[in-house]
């Protein structure tokens, strides 16, 4: 009986692990979604301007030739269009945007 109950409490542990582990992953297509229907950065923010974000990168004269939202290690956007960025959460941006915190996808 014994061997049994330890079995059960094997199963269960080892259930729960796998379960917290999956857990973020599950959520990921759930959080870009959400991104893509946020609304877009505006000229007036008040971090957009802190960070000079332009949705048009090649407006600035800061970018350097190809650098832009869609490259960039922040952007987290599923869509060709527009999507989330870690610097600005709950709120868009263009993938042709640019801003000074761009650091190239590895």
């Amino acid at each position: 009986m014994k061997d049994a109950i330890d079995e059960c409490r094997r199963r269960l542990l080892k259930n729960v692990a796998l379960g917290m582990v999956l857990m973020p992953i599950a959520g990921a297509p759930l959080t870009a979604a959400a991104a893509a229907d946020a609304p877009l950065v505006t000229a007036d923010d008040p971090l957009g301007k802190a960070l000079k974000y332009v949705s048009d990168a090649s407006k600035s004269a800061d970018a350097k030739p190809g650098s832009t939202c869609t490259n960039c290690k922040l952007y987290q956007g599923a869509g060709p269009v527009q999507g989330g960025c870690l610097l600005f959460p709950g709120k868009s941006v263009k993938s042709a945007g640019w801003c000074v915190s761009w650091t190239a996808k590895p």
